[in-house]
């Protein structure tokens, strides 16, 4: 039996689609500003440079992207020393940057909502997994890095 899974960016675009939807159709009271487009912009711009700074310290460990496949290395250094999954804070910053930036507050429930979905869909079984193939180095980098931030 084959397992499909919805990987992340899958549920990145979901939720991009659902912030524009909010906008568009359920945006509840509005809140933009300037100020607001400034800080919704800068959340992105982090978030993008989280993803592919991760990426390519990925791709650099030669280990795989595709959650659950090719694991042949821990990757600890980089922006991993501050958190263990740069890559889904980047992907839950795109989503706050772009909630933010709309500035219709029903949109401001999608990124917990996606963070909420990656931390049980991915983060835990992922976490699971790594400690099985690296028990004693996972186990020292868990308690010097946080999951988030």
């Amino acid at each position: 039996m084959v397992k499909r899974t919805i990987y992340p960016p899958v549920w990145l675009l979901l939720g991009l689609t659902t912030i524009f939807a909010c906008n568009e159709y359920f945006a509840g009271p509005r809140f933009t500003s300037f100020a607001g487009q400034v800080l919704g912009g800068v959340f992105m711009i982090v978030g993008l440079w989280l993803l592919v700074s991760a990426g390519g310290l990925f791709s650099r460990a030669k280990t795989g992207l595709i959650p659950f496949r090719d694991v042949s290395a821990l990757v600890t250094g980089g922006i991993y020393r501050y958190t263990r999954n740069p890559m889904y804070l980047g992907m839950s910053l795109v989503l706050l940057g772009c909630a933010v930036t709309v500035g219709a507050s029903l949109a401001l429930l999608v990124p917990p909502l996606f963070a909420i979905i990656i931390e049980w869909r991915f983060i835990r079984p992922e976490e699971a997994m790594l400690r099985d193939i690296f028990p004693e180095q996972f186990a020292t980098y868990c308690g010097r890095v946080r999951r988030w931030i």
